[in-house]
């Protein structure tokens, strides 16, 4: 059946509010980790995470770092308008290179209280020496594109939010961030700024965690994708095919993509930590693909849509696909692929790179909840339905699972 066809009624559970963690425990590395392997269910904490992997395993984690993307502005009147940047537009080539933007941006934004802010009205932020002004451009559907300006005008736009911003909980968090959020949703190891949602798998990883991988000879790298508030989304149409998956930015060195060749090669198990991370390397297959049969494609074009796997006679090889793109990115002299990706993986998608999956617990008809569903089948009512009797913490903040599938 083509995901398209999916009933999204048939992935809901019953999530009590009392499950969802609204903060994270003062240990990162003491939440608990329910364990999948090959229709069997454990667990154990994350703190022994080692004992539960391979030798010679691949982790593949997530470098985003999340940004303070939500800026509140006060109108004279004294209404309140909050901005939340989601989003360069393609004109800056990339997250990178509009984070690193002086003087102005333009960005795409969820705005609350939208109704307040008058067309052509300019809001001002003042903090100490820092000012900065927004000015409504146009509406694109459910958000706005944005103008934002600044002095001193030598800061960039990354520097620009973490002075005026602050760090968006998802929504689900019923409650204002506090300065502990800035760290605690925030991996050890995010390295490269553009998400405005933490990848929460990571969450859980500390540095005692990465030794004992060490001492097991668990191997780990990193790929980007910075990730966008479409991740919280519920799928609101009957069937999966009305629903539109979020785009986001995708970097990936040449290094990397060598390194996950060589894996395929030997037939070792590569484990994505989180849904991020998987829908990245997965994506590398598809670029490949869309490599292979056109070499000299240009690097605006190498893109992935949503439907792609399911509509396109995929009989490339997975080393063959990863050939193809690293002799594509050769032929262009691109150290680090930038890319776009729109990947929706749900039931009937063919994995090709990941062999395993650590995550989080999901909200009911989401399209992550669909990913876990499409890598252990309907064994996912057994794994959550174990997670709510036995009292695992739910969502950004809580508990997580090792899937072996």
């Amino acid at each position: 059946m083509h995901p398209k066809n999916i009933s999204i009624a048939d992935y809901t559970y019953s999530m009590p509010g009392g499950s969802i963690a609204y903060y994270p425990l003062a240990e990162r590395d003491a939440s608990r980790l329910l364990v999948y392997r090959a229709g069997r269910i454990s667990e154990t904490i994350y703190r022994d995470i080692a004992a539960e992997l391979p030798a010679g395993t691949l982790l593949v984690f997530n470098n985003t770092r999340v940004v303070e993307a939500r800026i509140m502005f006060q109108k004279p009147a004294g209404g309140k308008v909050e901005i939340f940047c989601l989003e360069p537009p393609e004109e800056y080539g990339g997250m990178a290179a509009a984070m690193a933007q002086t003087t102005s941006v333009r960005w795409k934004c969820l705005i609350g209280g939208a109704s307040k802010w008058k067309s052509g009205q300019v809001l001002v932020k003042q903090m100490g020496e820092v000012e900065l002004e927004a000015r409504y451009l146009e509406r694109q559907g459910d958000s706005f594109l944005v103008q934002l300006s600044w002095r001193p005008e030598e800061l960039c736009f990354a520097e620009l939010l973490r002075r005026a911003g602050m760090i968006p909980l998802p929504p689900y968090i019923h409650r204002a961030p506090e300065s502990s959020d800035s760290e605690r949703y925030q991996t050890i190891y995010a390295a490269l700024q553009g998400s405005v949602a933490a990848p929460t798998a990571g969450l859980h990883f500390t540095d005692r965690v990465f030794e004992s991988l060490k001492q097991k000879s668990i191997r780990h790298l990193f790929v980007t994708l910075h990730v966008g508030a479409g991740t919280f989304l519920p799928v609101k149409s009957s069937t999966l095919g009305g629903h539109s998956m979020h785009t986001e930015f995708i970097g990936v060195t040449r290094e990397t993509v060598d390194a996950l060749r060589q894996e395929i090669i030997a037939a070792r198990r590569v484990i994505a930590v989180g849904t991020t991370s998987a829908r990245t390397i997965e994506s590398l297959y598809w670029l490949g693909v869309k490599a292979s049969r056109d070499p000299h494609s240009d690097p605006g074009t190498l893109v992935v849509n949503q439907w792609d796997p399911y509509e396109e006679a995929a009989t490339v090889e997975t080393k063959t696909a990863l050939d193809s793109l690293l002799d594509w990115m050769d032929r262009r002299g691109i150290h680090e692929l930038i890319a776009t990706t729109q990947l929706l993986i749900a039931p009937g998608y063919q994995w090709r790179l990941t062999g395993g999956l650590i995550t989080n617990f999901h909200q009911p008809e989401s399209t992550l909840l669909l990913l876990v569903a499409s890598m252990i089948g309907e064994d996912w009512r057994r794994v959550y339905d174990y997670a709510l009797q036995n009292g695992f913490r739910f969502l950004s903040y809580g508990d997580g699972c090792l899937l072996l599938p």
